[in-house]
């Protein structure tokens, strides 16, 4: 498999952890976004969104959208779990990484503060008010609903992980204030003991 990543995005960096996770042979070909390379003709035949990430599949085949790549990786890959087999505790981990998915990710994005701070003429100081205030509101819903013992769900590690940590990297880069938030804290620490989680950082890639 080839996956086309972007060493910060946090949706290509979910995939790169499932990737590892479930010990699945890829590559990885970097596509530059403040260079512009997902707008290249040669990358929109990939992706017509002009996104990050894009999955081309041993057989050619591309998939785009992390959370579409990660269920087929489930489902095809079925040597590390990421889903438990109870429907009820696997409704409950896709409520999570929705949270994280649609209600943080898509308005807290690169293209979505470039935006901001070039269309709209937003200050610097106006996108991290911006920013912080959309990870608070779903870190806030997140915190109590967690386990943390050590994994979102448990014992074992979740799809519901994958999603977190690239969305706490993402918050302390951008200097959130994490102190209330104790659980997603530890469970960062946690999951970062890892090896699949520590290669797929953007510190390591």
């Amino acid at each position: 498999m080839e996956l086309f990543t972007y060493f910060r995005s946090s949706a290509a960096y979910r995939v790169r952890i499932a990737l590892n996770l479930k010990k699945i042979d890829h590559t990885l070909t970097d596509v530059n976004l403040l260079e512009g390379a997902h707008k290249s003709d040669a990358y929109l035949d990939l992706n017509p969104q002009g996104l990050v990430p894009a999955l081309k599949l041993d057989d050619g085949r591309i998939i785009n959208q992390s959370s579409a790549m990660l269920e087929y990786l489930e489902t095809v890959f079925t040597n590390k779990p990421l889903l438990p087999t109870d429907p009820f505790d696997a409704a409950t981990i896709r409520n999570w990484c929705n949270i994280i998915a649609c209600d943080i990710h898509p308005v807290d994005n690169l293209r979505v503060l470039k935006y901001l701070t070039g269309t709209l003429s937003v200050s610097e100081d106006e996108k991290l008010i911006w920013y912080h205030h959309w990870i608070k509101l779903g870190f806030d819903a997140l915190e109590p609903q967690l386990k943390a013992t050590p994994y979102c769900f448990g014992d074992e590690v979740t799809l519901a992980d994958l999603y977190l940590i690239p969305q706490v990297y993402n918050a302390l880069r951008f200097d959130q204030d994490m102190s209330a938030f104790p659980k997603i804290s530890n469970i960062y620490k946690n999951c970062n003991q890892l090896d699949a989680f520590k290669r797929a950082s953007p510190d390591a890639t």
